[in-house]
């Protein structure tokens, strides 16, 4: 109806037809990122139907590893949500560090392991936002074992040395590392190096306090700083820390893989220098354990 329809009769009713915006296909924003191995902090827009991860330059996602294939996994969408299966891979591909049989869906903060590499899939709500949440915690702890990394390990040694300046106490360190670990990465390879790694992390998680700092410090090194308690109470826990890796069963595709640590304890000293002086302290100790046999704690 134009102009002088309406004037003659204003009270007709206009129908005018609107345009609906095309609505985002649901999961079209889901992502990987990359949260441990080469280019941590990556992110990798799931956009198409059909995602390939592999060695290759010509998949999706490349992953430039020798224990990874050439087409080594997929993961498809299908309107509803995101499924990954193995693509006849060597080594396999592992969910939540299980390794996966036909199609497995994925749900919102599960890791997918492709060789070294572990994805964090990423789905729903303000992706925008959980990315850089992630990308925070990727600074202060470690992806494979999901422990403190060495970072957030020197900013709380400083803090805890400056408190107990200010008021007078005191607090103990115990560094630690895996003995023999490169053994088993020589005669096992550097995946079942990871499984070990990724199973200690998980096992210490469990053991320490809430106030206590669990960090991996290197390659098979770790240190935990205890506020408030004294030598022989860092004594005690690293004894049972031994123990406890002494007794538990680690294993790699199907295989136990025997694991020791050796560990070194040391308590603050108000005249010391700063933490690292107590960090050095703490490693010379654990040498002396290394030196004398291995699985044993110094102090």
């Amino acid at each position: 109806m134009d102009d002088d329809d309406f004037s003659a009769n204003p009270n007709k009713t206009v129908v005018t037809t609107i345009t609906a915006t095309p609505k985002k296909q649901a999961g079209t924003d889901a992502c990987l990122i990359v949260i441990y191995g080469d280019d941590m902090g990556r992110r990798v827009p799931l956009t198409g139907a059909t995602t390939i991860i592999g060695r290759s330059s010509k998949c999706d996602v490349q992953v430039d590893q020798e224990s990874v294939s050439r087409n080594h996994a997929k993961i498809v969408f299908d309107r509803k949500r995101h499924a990954v299966s193995d693509m006849g891979s060597t080594n396999g591909t592992y969910v939540n560090d299980e390794l996966t049989e036909g199609e497995v869906h994925l749900r919102d903060g599960d890791q997918v392991k492709i060789g070294r590499t572990i994805f964090k899939f990423i789905s729903g709500g303000n992706i925008e936002v959980q990315y850089h949440e992630e990308i925070y915690r990727l600074m202060t702890v470690d992806g494979l074992t999901e422990v403190h990394n060495r970072r957030y390990f020197t900013e709380a040694l400083e803090k805890e040395t400056s408190r107990c300046r200010r008021y007078d106490r005191t607090f103990s360190l115990i560094m630690f590392d895996i003995d023999k670990f490169k053994s088993v990465n020589d005669s096992l390879g550097h995946l079942a190096g990871d499984a070990v790694l990724r199973q200690l992390g998980s096992i210490m998680r469990n053991k320490v306090r809430r106030d206590d700092t669990l960090a991996r410090t290197g390659g098979e090194e770790f240190g935990v700083i205890l506020p408030e308690i004294e030598l022989e109470g860092g004594v005690v826990l690293a004894g049972k820390l031994r123990e406890l890796v002494e007794q538990t069963h680690f294993r790699f595709e199907g295989s136990r893989i025997p694991v020791t640590i050796s560990l070194g304890v040391a308590q603050w000293d108000p005249k010391m220098k700063d933490g690292e002086e107590l960090v050095k302290i703490a490693d010379e100790k654990l040498y002396d354990a290394k030196k004398t046999g291995r699985n044993k704690v110094c102090f």
